[in-house]
């Protein structure tokens, strides 16, 4: 009879270990045989990839929103406002603000707002974002670490400008902001030649917030604001690839985390597939 093979990848470093290890000799997680079944193990090793499902879901909410309501074409007079899903459908869909939030008890709307846009431009000036700002921070601070800033960041922000007053806020920007916090706190805490180059970076998407804030009507500054402070807590306190892997606590709360994110997406889609149909 042949005896149960031991050997296992350790989910910090993706190295063939064995099982029954108190330690992993490459990275040094705690118990690396003892973990939940790895949902993310497709993209563990190539964290920047993960970028993109999120861009997808991004863009399905926002064609999703705009089949929910009718059109606004006035881009020659307000190029902010062209393909511009009506409020009602954003509101059902997963807006957030004090009103969702205070008033309709929408805590949802907290984590699903970050998945809604207002406007073609909108989506597009985000995802451009997100695909430079997402592939830097995933490879810097590593998946679990990433999502969870990202997340969380978004969540933040949005409470934040919800106490601020702000009524309806949508988009992917608390959760940008968050990514900026973050890989600034990198570079800064990292230092030598890279960190600096991190910094300066990130100094021009600061700088261009704060000429969007002042200048675009509309802007959620506060949520703005919130996202950068939060992503510079969070990666104060979860650290990043370089300092040390994701250990088995941050691994488990990133699982709960998009765990809990996707039920509330599938809840958004299923009701404006109900709105629809």
């Amino acid at each position: 009879m042949q005896k149960k093979r031991k050997s296992i990848l350790c989910p910090g470093c993706r190295k063939l270990i064995n099982r029954d290890e108190l330690f992993c000799p490459f990275c040094g997680l705690k118990h690396p045989g003892r973990h939940l079944p790895d949902i993310f193990q497709r993209w563990s090793a190539t964290p920047a990839e993960i970028v993109r499902p999120l861009i997808i879901i991004n863009v399905a909410f926002y064609f999703l929103t705009l089949m929910m309501a009718p059109l606004q074409f006035d881009g020659l007079h307000n190029p902010l406002r062209f393909l511009a899903p009506g409020s009602q459908s954003l509101l059902l869909v997963g807006a957030s603000g004090s009103m969702p939030l205070f008033h309709l008890h929408r805590w949802w709307s907290l984590i699903s707002a970050s998945f809604l846009h207002g406007s073609l431009l909108h989506l597009l000036f985000n995802m451009v974002a997100l695909n430079q700002l997402g592939r830097m921070a995933a490879e810097i601070f590593g998946l679990y670490r990433f999502l969870l800033i990202y997340l969380l960041s978004g969540v933040i922000g949005f409470y934040l400008s919800c106490l601020a007053g702000v009524m309806l806020t949508i988009g992917a920007s608390a959760s940008l902001c968050g990514l900026i916090g973050a890989l600034l706190f990198y570079g800064l805490s990292r230092g030598g030649e890279f960190g600096r180059l991190v910094v300066l970076q990130v100094r021009g998407w600061i700088v261009g917030l704060v000429l969007i804030g002042l200048f675009l009507p509309a802007i959620n500054n506060w949520g703005h604001g919130g996202g950068l402070l939060a992503g510079i807590g969070l990666a104060a306190l979860l650290g990043y690839q370089e300092r040390r892997q994701a250990g088995m606590f941050i691994r488990q709360t990133c699982a709960v985390v998009v765990i809990i994110s996707l039920l509330i997406l599938a809840w958004a889609f299923a009701q404006a597939l109900f709105y629809l149909f």
